[in-house]
């Protein structure tokens, strides 16, 4: 069944997903990265290995990106935080997951920190280090400036005062307690797997690192099935759910 017909965050803007069903009370909600949306390869894959195990999901696309509204420019960290609360309030009557990847592994991470409503956590490639990465990655560009070449996403000063002000997740890391996968490639370019590695060190019992050899940032060039194979069993045995 589906759960419900509209989000809207704070601000009163809609945001926009892709509902596949399951057949428990599960839902596992896919937040994507900085430039992305909700049609990514890796969580339409995901959403499909899912749901041949009876498991829901609901693939976001954060306020400002993809087909949901806000502009680009107010996107911030911070901002997308709140925004995964408000999903989490619009599944109210359901168990709720989640699965970020790069900054969304790092919303995920934030929110879980002070929601115990998050059943469990998979961060993928997730950004720790938030100072570190803006400033490396988009640290040449002016206000206005397309990111990673992309004309749609603007670069915006207050994504990156948001992301520098945070400076890292890892002291969040102690404060979350509902299990927690990690995942990271060995060849991510973009976000180092030190990042999680990082992040590992300083969380509790609950939290678990899978590291991927030779896979790169979003899970191309045969990463796809590795990252599958890793997070699809584990969330199976997390939620008690599966195929017989």
């Amino acid at each position: 069944m589906m759960p419900l017909t509209e989000i809207r965050n704070e601000h009163g803007e809609r945001i926009a997903f892709t509902y596949t069903p399951g057949s428990t009370n599960d839902v596992v909600v896919l937040g994507h990265g900085v430039t992305s949306d909700k049609e990514r390869p890796w969580s339409e894959a995901l959403s499909n290995a899912l749901a041949v195990q009876g498991i829901a999901t609901l693939r976001i696309a954060f306020s400002g990106n993809g087909e949901s509204e806000g502009s680009f420019a107010d996107s911030t960290i911070t901002k997308e935080v709140a925004d995964l609360g408000s999903v989490i309030d619009a599944l109210e009557g359901k168990r709720v997951s989640y699965v970020g990847h790069s900054m969304g592994g790092s919303v995920g991470a934030l929110r879980a920190a002070i929601d115990d409503r998050i059943h469990c956590l998979v961060s993928l490639a997730a950004i720790a280090h938030t100072r570190e990465f803006v400033e490396r990655v988009f640290g040449h560009l002016n206000e206005g400036d397309a990111m990673l070449d992309k004309p749609h996403c603007p670069y915006s000063f207050a994504l990156r005062d948001d992301l520098v002000q945070l400076d890292t997740i890892v002291s969040r890391a102690r404060n979350i307690h509902v299990p927690w996968l990690l995942v990271h490639g060995t060849a991510d370019d973009i976000v180092p797997f030190t990042h999680s590695r990082d992040v590992l060190a300083v969380a509790g019992w609950n939290a678990s690192l899978v590291v991927l050899d030779d896979v790169d940032h979003s899970f191309t060039e045969g990463g796809l099935p590795q990252m599958l194979g890793a997070v699809v069993p584990w969330l199976v045995e997390q939620l008690g759910a599966g195929t017989p």
